[in-house]
């Protein structure tokens, strides 16, 4: 008489395990993102010596005005608007 095993599964719990490592570290690699930021991009981020003068400038309009030191010389403001118009 020969008796076979009827819906018994094989187990190997090690190999099972092993799998689900492998797994897990095939699901990270998949889902890990890279991002390289290329020598020119870090100058170009960087602040460049106008943008420094422009809020230096900026910092000693606004303290004029706060002041009340600050004149507006109507003349030059037009004369600067219609060359900047003429372009």
């Amino acid at each position: 008489m020969k008796i076979n095993r009827i819906n018994i599964p094989a187990v190997n719990p090690y190999r099972t395990n092993q799998l689900k490592a492998e797994h897990a570290k095939e699901q990270a690699q998949i889902k890990t993102d890279k991002l390289e930021i290329s020598s020119e991009a870090k100058q170009l981020s960087e602040t460049s010596p106008i943008t420094a003068k422009r809020n230096e400038r900026v910092q000693q309009l606004k303290a004029q005005i706060e002041s009340g030191n600050y004149k507006i010389e109507p003349e030059k403001l037009a004369a600067n608007l219609i060359k900047y118009y003429k372009k």
